[in-house]
């Protein structure tokens, strides 16, 4: 999958989705290019090595075309990989036990992580209360160890 996205550095509870989504789904119709309708965001830092300041977040939606990037807009092509999935609704802060689920599964069923999580989004993440509320398919990309 194509992918635009905006890079972000800082903890995972703390990215203004809103915000990026608007600039990406502006930017794909100035450009003309055709855009997906479930937005994600990919986690190519590994919370438990990275101090959350530093951690990277890429806000992205799907692309068609062959739009040009700019400074702030960044494109790249993800791979296609089998993945282990699970749905998850709610605070964006206790999200964390999704991914310690699939984990353990990966841990039992003999996977291992080939690539950066990700969330994809079957509504658009949320403010409610000064906290962030996602709806999101947690995708965790893997291979037989």
């Amino acid at each position: 999958m194509k992918i635009a996205y905006i890079e972000h550095t800082g903890p995972y509870d703390k990215v203004p989705y809103g915000d990026y989504y608007e600039k990406l789904y502006g930017w794909a119709k100035e450009v003309k290019a055709k855009p997906g309708f479930k937005p994600l965001s990919v986690y190519p830092s590994d919370p438990h090595t990275t101090p959350p300041e530093q951690a990277k977040t890429w806000v992205a939606i799907p692309i068609h075309g062959s739009p040009v990037e700019t400074e702030e807009i960044k494109i790249k092509e993800l791979p296609a990989a089998e993945a282990a999935v699970c749905k998850y609704a709610g605070d964006s802060t206790v999200i964390e036990q999704t991914y310690k689920d699939l984990t353990a599964w990966m841990e039992e069923n003999g996977y291992e992580a080939s690539a950066p999580p990700m969330e994809v989004y079957t509504k658009m993440p949320k403010e409610k209360d000064g906290k962030t509320i996602v709806y999101a398919t947690v995708q965790m990309p893997v291979k037989k160890k």
